[in-house]
């Protein structure tokens, strides 16, 4: 059973200013996903070459939040984050779908 290591792209002014300035694609990956794995699926899925891959955990947060009954207290869980660099000249357009 093939792994799933994509999981979404990240749309995020900061994520938008990496992608403009640096040509750096941000995505959520599943946790146990390598940068090698990482890499082959960005190639297979976008039909572009990687030039490099950088990971980041985020740690999961506490939130609350104000309702009609009182404070809901809840956590948002962790991820793993990967930034792509591309080759020079190649690009990924993620809203072509849309």
């Amino acid at each position: 059973m093939a792994k799933r290591v994509l999981i979404k792209p990240i749309i995020s002014e900061k994520a938008e200013m990496l992608t403009e300035n640096h040509n750096k694609y941000s995505f959520i990956v599943d946790r146990k996903a390598n940068k090698i794995e990482i890499k082959q699926a960005i190639d297979k899925l976008y039909s572009v070459s990687v030039a490099k891959v950088n990971t980041i955990v985020m740690p999961s947060k506490q939130k609350s939040r104000n309702t009609k009954s009182g404070v809901v207290k809840g956590s948002v869980s962790s991820y793993k984050k990967a930034i792509v660099t591309l080759a020079p000249g190649e690009e990924i357009d993620f809203f072509t779908d849309i």
